[in-house]
């Protein structure tokens, strides 16, 4: 597999491989904040939790990755993120399926988890790109990705059909290669630090 399983470890969270024994843990993130009740995300409810980590398993085990983050000043899961739709061919993987509790949101947490993806794409997999994407009525999430660093490649108009019966359109951000030494530097600065 292009993108190797394994623990990625930062100062206030650790990516674990995610697995079915990390399912209770992501019910308990899950049910602090209720994200499933936003319309324009893809969070599972807590009946849907248990095929939805199932789902990501599966996909891992495919050549995708999906983590369980724990924070560690807590020792908690606070939720969970993947590279996913990988294309080894052309070194590129898209990121998302990101989630957290409520009470870390806003917190250096979705900063660190970023990095450390962003990290493992670039300078262990020989990535010429990391793409993300999202409701364009998520502002939320089209903010925190923009404050990442990434740059908006387009729209793409009726791209999903929602479960409510509205259609999507998807918004298209990248980082490529040749960015990323300064989306590095930048992520760093961030998080208060000036090497890793």
């Amino acid at each position: 597999m292009w993108i190797q399983p394994g623990p990625l470890q930062g100062q206030h969270v650790s990516l674990e491989p995610l697995t079915v024994a990390h399912t209770a843990a992501l019910r308990a993130a899950l049910q602090d904040g209720e994200s499933w009740q936003l319309w324009y995300a893809f969070v599972p409810t807590p009946d849907e939790l248990e095929g939805y980590v199932q789902q990501a398993v599966a996909a891992s085990a495919q050549g995708e990755q999906a983590f369980a983050i724990k924070q560690k000043s807590t020792g908690l899961v606070v939720g969970t993120s993947r590279f996913y739709q990988v294309d080894a061919a052309n070194r590129r993987a898209l990121i998302g399926y990101t989630w957290y509790a409520q009470s870390v949101r806003r917190t250096a947490v979705n900063t660190e988890t970023k990095f450390l993806m962003l990290r493992h794409l670039f300078e262990q997999c020989g990535a010429i790109a990391a793409e993300f994407r999202t409701h364009f009525f998520n502002q939320t999430s089209r903010n925190a990705i923009e404050r990442l660093g990434a740059k908006q490649d387009g729209i793409l108009r009726n791209h999903m059909l929602m479960k409510d019966g509205s259609y999507r359109d998807t918004v298209v951000y990248s980082i490529i290669a040749s960015e990323w030494p300064a989306v590095r530097a930048n992520l760093l600065f961030k998080l208060g630090r000036h090497s890793a």
